[in-house]
């Protein structure tokens, strides 16, 4: 049986989001924006690298711990679940939820990888056909914090099971977290979500892996203004940003901004804004948990914690989360 590979489904805008949002971000104070605009083709790519540094430990903890419970973490899936992935990018992680359900003969009824960049998730979509023939892939083009629609699951569907890794979660204020608990319990209602979240650990770690000495992390960053440029018109002259990356422990959250080394004035979209020399765009948090910190967000928005499994170093956590009916 040949797998089902549906085109990715657009999402209509009437007007372009990433111009919207960051002029709004520029006529603010303190400068913010939200990082789901670092996704285009090219920081998708350049945080694939990331996830390989040395320094990185998130992606390479959270996977040992993915093949170390896969067979565990496949009994509470079940056979024939409708999985949904938020964030899907590359779709490495979930290939091993799937080679653990193949194993056990339990493959979805479906898999519906959700990502904002389109483009980088057909060309993942298609690399996933070849490895799990028998796999229907629906990918959806769309950005899962505004109004998600996910088509109705195939008949014979036995349960719908979220996927988060990464700890995507921490990219949210806890009020954001909240409401995309929210969100994905209603996409999931009676099912369950599987979601990955950092843990707080030694500051010093963390600033290693948000400033890595191969300098990836601030392409990623810079790549925002960049990206700006290419598809905005705007002049944002990249040499005069630095890459600024620090934990701010009483809100324990890793900040990233990018700094205007002079003073300076960009135009965006025909209207021009002036940087301070060390005034930032606050381009991203990445908050870290408690296990309890973590379940007690998904308790507000009506989900029961189950099982959480953390790495030997308690670094990193996966979650099983009972959604509400």
């Amino acid at each position: 049986m040949n797998a089902i590979l549906s085109p990715v489904l657009p999402e209509l805008k009437s007007e372009n989001p990433f111009a919207t949002d960051l002029l709004a971000a520029l006529r603010q104070s303190p400068r913010s924006i939200a990082p789901k605009y670092f996704y285009d083709a090219e920081g998708s790519r350049l945080f694939d690298q990331i996830c390989d540094l040395p320094e990185y430990y998130p992606t390479r903890t959270e996977t040992a711990l993915l093949h170390e419970r896969a067979a565990e973490i496949a009994r509470h899936i079940g056979p024939n679940a409708d999985l949904i992935e938020f964030g899907a990018g590359a779709m490495t992680k979930v290939r091993i939820l799937l080679a653990a359900l193949a194993a056990a003969a339990s493959l979805p009824s479906r898999y519906v990888p959700i990502d904002i960049s389109g483009e980088y998730l057909n060309e993942a979509a298609v690399g996933l056909r070849d490895q799990f023939p028998a796999l229907r892939v629906e990918p959806l083009a769309a950005d899962y914090g505004h109004g998600l629609a996910v088509p109705a699951s195939p008949p014979g569907t036995h349960q719908r099971v979220g996927f988060f890794p990464g700890s995507t979660i921490g990219n949210y204020t806890p009020d954001e977290a909240v409401e995309f608990f929210r969100m994905a319990a209603g996409v999931l209602r009676g099912g369950a979500l599987l979601i990955g979240a950092d843990l707080i650990k030694d500051p010093g770690v963390l600033h290693a892996a948000y400033s890595d000495a191969q300098g990836v992390t601030a392409a990623f960053n810079l790549n925002l203004l960049a990206r700006a440029n290419r598809e905005l018109g705007a002049d944002f002259n990249l040499a005069q940003f630095a890459h600024s990356a620090f934990y701010n422990a009483p809100l324990q959250r890793i900040e990233m901004h990018l700094m205007s080394c002079v003073r300076q004035q960009v135009t965006v979209c025909g209207e021009t804004f002036s940087f301070e020399e060390g005034e930032t765009l606050h381009t991203e948090n990445s908050c870290k948990f408690t296990v309890e910190s973590l379940r007690g967000l998904a308790r507000k928005a009506g989900f029961t914690p189950g099982p959480v499994w953390t790495d030997a170093g308690k670094q990193f956590s996966v979650h099983w989360l009972v959604a509400p009916q």
